[in-house]
């Protein structure tokens, strides 16, 4: 599908998270559009997987609320965020080592599984016809990320880089409406990163999901991102698009000290 950044579908109202005394995010506003490459940056420290913690549930806010699509959440839950069709990948991956990279893929399908334990485990009728489509989706997946010579690979014995795709197939497996990216190219090489740029735009096309990024990388930021957010000690000091944000004193500050 030909992509078009559409309505506001994600609003985040006031948000405020603390543990202990220790203030995560403070009064955090901002919104994302159905179809846009939403980008969350700040230093270290600043919050900014927190507040994909608190997107798909992982965290509740003491303050502020989640609107999805008009319907508002004042906590939010994993499995309410999954059923909502956001999906996610995290900064320390969370793969089965010893399963194959088709399993660890298949296992984004679970939500979408229909049968009872009884008939999966005899693998009869609907069951098995069930299992059929749903592996047909992740061979899909497997085709879209270019890892076919690896399918049967178990995991644990891929480089980093490959990893982190597998991890995203995972994501993509679920046939997200807002995928959640954190730090996908932290620890790649330059040729890896631009690999997983080309994976992050194509998904952003042709499914024409939503994408809310973390990332270190200002180039790649600057480079894919329709609009960027950015975080610094928990507290929202630029929003917009890339050339505001770059522009930005506050945001210029963060990143290279006040003397710049």
């Amino acid at each position: 599908m030909s992509r078009e950044i559409g309505e506001v579908i994600l609003d985040l109202k006031n948000v405020s998270l603390a543990f202990g005394g220790v203030k995560a995010l403070t009064d955090i506003s901002f919104d994302v559009r159905e179809h846009e490459i939403r980008a969350i940056i700040g230093p270290n420290g600043a919050g900014k997987s927190s507040m994909l913690n608190v997107i798909n549930g992982v965290y509740r806010p003491q303050q502020g609320e989640i609107v999805l699509r008009g319907r508002r959440f004042a906590r939010m839950n994993p499995y309410k965020a999954a059923q909502a069709g956001i999906s996610r990948t995290f900064q320390n991956i969370a793969l089965f080592k010893g399963m194959s990279v088709i399993d660890n893929i298949m296992t984004g399908r679970n939500l979408k599984i229909r049968t009872n334990l009884l008939l999966q485990a005899l693998w009869w009728g609907p069951a098995r016809r069930e299992e059929l489509a749903h592996r047909a989706k992740v061979e899909e997946v497997i085709d879209f990320l270019e890892i076919q010579h690896i399918r049967k690979t178990p995991v644990g014995r891929l480089p980093y880089g490959l990893q982190k795709r597998v991890d995203l197939g995972r994501a993509l497996a679920m046939e997200p409406s807002i995928l959640l990216l954190d730090e996908p190219m932290a620890g790649m090489n330059v040729e890896e990163k631009q690999d997983m740029c080309r994976f992050i735009l194509d998904v952003n096309d042709q499914f024409g999901t939503t994408i809310v990024l973390i990332e270190h990388d200002m180039g790649v930021v600057m480079d894919i991102s329709d609009r960027v957010v950015v975080l610094d000690y928990g507290k929202k000091i630029g929003d917009g698009d890339p050339d505001a944000v770059r522009s930005n004193p506050e945001v210029v500050s963060a990143y290279l000290g006040a003397g710049h």
